[in-house]
């Protein structure tokens, strides 16, 4: 059964997660250097089913652009020349970094990991991919 793939797509880092076979859980798989994204997800599609792809969309609280969203609407656009069968969708991923920074800390992690950007980035992308597998 095909997965469902979520990105939280940053300037220097990405944060990936994915569902179950089933799509009932989301699960981090890693966080990667923002430049290697097609080449991994062209590894992982390799080997995995995907149906969809959801991408965080950086909005201020009014819904205006951030700074980070000319970025994030650039590799959909690449995402899309790369792979054309799979359908991409965005997600509000307002507040998910605070969001996985508390989760962090509710984990008992100790200060010097909780300050591990890349991990933050990851919990932030299984965060929004579990709100979205909550909504249907």
């Amino acid at each position: 059964m095909p997965r469902i793939i979520c990105i939280d797509y940053g300037l220097k880092r990405t944060g990936i997660a994915v569902t179950d076979p089933l799509k009932i859980i989301a699960t981090g798989l890693t966080t990667i250097q923002s430049d290697k994204l097609i080449p991994f997800l062209k590894d992982y599609f390799s080997k995995e089913e995907v149906e969809k792809i959801l991408i965080g969309e950086p909005k201020n609280w009014d819904e205006s652009d951030t700074h980070a969203t000319p970025l994030v609407k650039k590799i959909i656009k690449e995402l899309k020349n790369y792979f054309p069968n799979i359908p991409i969708e965005t997600v509000d991923e307002r507040y998910t970094s605070k969001m996985a920074k508390d989760a962090m800390l509710q984990m008992g992690l100790k200060k010097m990991q909780r300050r591990n950007k890349a991990l933050v980035d990851e919990i932030a992308a299984t965060i929004m991919l579990q709100e979205y597998l909550q909504k249907f």
